[in-house]
């Protein structure tokens, strides 16, 4: 089918349930391949690129319909439409988490739980909201990545990975980072760090696992305490883990908190 096609959907096993896997910013579903094997015995295991990411057709590419989370979260629910998927488990990785709860309100009988691993509704500071990032510095960082999308993609990859992680996993997501199309990767950016889906989390009562690294320089504990106080249904698991990437960094511990919780 064409959709499947479009985000280079890969599907595992053949168990009755399934359990779909959604990546960040800048990378593609090699970064589940630590976590995901893990699920496959059990579980039929979907994994996809967001288009314009990985080997996702880049022609699908639209300005318009991806300057949203929208229209992320659209293919998400084409793709699970696609596989007659139903009470599906979501796993998104940090601002798939929030595609995950878009798509689940679009089409409610294809998640059954949802997995928000490093999730951030809104990455701004707002009054009393902390999102980590003042609006200017978000700005700043949206600059940098417009000027010099290599250089940016080398320097933020060690910051975002976690300083305790090691420099393998780091050369991985400056590398991941760099193979995205620079103007795709720009609008991708912009669409990430300016969405405030906030409003999003009090309606969600799906039951839900939060799970928030102990040192996340993207999405600090404090959002993950939000989350879990506006989501009515949810669970907070802080990590031992380090960093925004726990799927590359410690595998066995997401794997570990996820199957408790599913």
């Amino acid at each position: 089918m064409d959709v499947l096609k479009r985000n280079n959907v890969s599907v595992r096993g053949d168990q009755s349930q399934a359990i779909m896997f959604s990546h960040g910013f800048g990378c593609d579903q090699n970064m589940w391949r630590f976590v995901a094997s893990a699920f496959e015995d059990t579980y039929k295991v979907v994994l996809f690129d967001h288009v314009g990411a990985g080997n996702s057709d880049l022609s699908a590419y639209s300005k318009d319909k991806y300057a949203s989370l929208d229209g992320y979260a659209e293919d998400i629910v084409e793709i699970g439409r696609a596989l007659g998927l139903k009470d599906a488990i979501f796993v998104g990785h940090s601002v798939s988490s929030m595609i995950g709860i878009i798509a689940a309100s679009q089409a409610s009988e294809l998640f059954s739980k949802l997995v928000l691993v490093g999730p951030s509704p809104c990455y701004i500071d707002d009054g009393d909201y902390r999102g980590g990032f003042t609006k200017a510095q978000i700005e700043e960082l949206l600059d940098a990545l417009e000027s010099n999308h290599m250089g940016w993609s080398m320097s933020m990859a060690p910051v975002i990975m976690g300083a305790e992680n090691s420099a393998e996993l780091s050369g991985e997501l400056a590398n991941s980072f760099c193979r995205t199309d620079p103007e795709i990767a720009k609008q991708f950016a912009r669409t990430t760090f300016m969405s405030d889906c906030r409003d999003l989390l009090a309606t969600t009562d799906l039951p839900t696992l939060i799970l928030q690294c102990s040192d996340d320089i993207i999405a600090p504990e404090d959002v993950g305490r939000f989350m879990h106080r506006q989501m009515p249904n949810s669970r907070l698991v802080i990590m031992t883990a380090t960093g925004h990437c726990p799927n590359l960094s410690a595998p066995e511990e997401t794997i570990a908190a996820i199957k408790d919780f599913v």
